[in-house]
């Protein structure tokens, strides 16, 4: 089982585009799949668009009634979706934004390579464009200055994109290392997708990319991106030591 896990807030204008886009390319796959989708506290058309789908496609949703943010809510969906795995050593988890930046195409590439040997394939932008906002481009090339060796010796090129795969079974054992009340993620935006690397890194036999073109669909609303906010938690990372390297081929 393939679950395709998004998290959203007032995506209204995108998020049924994005369902749809994700209906066609898994219907061509041939692959069975569910579409896992957090809405953390919308208060647009989110709700309304996602109840239209719900007897068209496999949903199922989770709702929070109170913002908790990004990162609390890729929590809630890794936490949802091992519950859910009958097989965690075959099943897979596909996190990306539901702003619809992401290509869902790479979807098929990143479940082969997991298909092929991979426990976890990392998304990596092949380029950032003039769609991308100002904030954002600045940001991606502020990172690595920021984060310094915990950037530069990252498994991956981009650490910080959120669009990956992983097989369930590493997602299962990170979260069984956890103590009482303890917490996955305890950042928000690129660090979450920073942390959540870290925590399953050392279970990660092995790790693959897969390119994917960000910033090619048309912006339905203004972004919240925060610059000095995503540095901020970005300079609290800096320093941390990866557990070790996964194979790479």
């Amino acid at each position: 089982m393939i679950y395709i896990s998004i998290p959203v807030h007032n995506e209204g204008r995108t998020i049924g585009l994005l369902l749809w886009k994700i209906r066609k390319v898994m219907a061509e796959f041939g692959r069975p799949y569910e579409i896992c989708v957090f809405d953390d506290a919308s208060t647009d058309e989110t709700p309304k668009v996602l109840s239209r789908y719900a007897g068209l496609i496999p949903l199922h949703q989770i709702r929070s009634d109170e913002r908790v943010g990004y990162g609390r809510a890729i929590e809630r969906l890794v936490r949802s979706v091992v519950d859910r795995s009958a097989y965690p050593k075959r099943d897979v988890m596909v996190t990306l934004q539901g702003d619809f930046t992401e290509d869902p195409e790479a979807i098929v590439v990143m479940v082969k390579k997991i298909e092929g040997g991979a426990d976890l394939v990392a998304g990596n932008p092949s380029s950032v464009g003039a769609a991308v906002p100002a904030p954002v481009r600045a940001c991606r090339r502020l990172a690595p200055i920021v984060l310094g060796r915990t950037f530069s010796r990252a498994p991956v090129k981009d650490s910080l994109s959120g669009f990956r795969a992983y097989r369930m079974i590493v997602l299962k054992k990170a979260l069984r290392e956890l103590q009482d009340d303890q917490m996955l993620l305890t950042s928000g935006g690129w660090g979450a997708n920073l942390e959540l690397l870290l925590r399953v890194a050392p279970y990660v036999r092995r790790i693959e990319e897969a390119e994917f073109a960000m910033g090619s669909f048309r912006r339905e609303r203004a972004s919240r991106f925060r610059a000095i906010q995503t540095l901020r938690t970005l300079v609290g990372l800096r320093g941390t030591v990866w557990p070790r390297t996964p194979e790479r081929p």
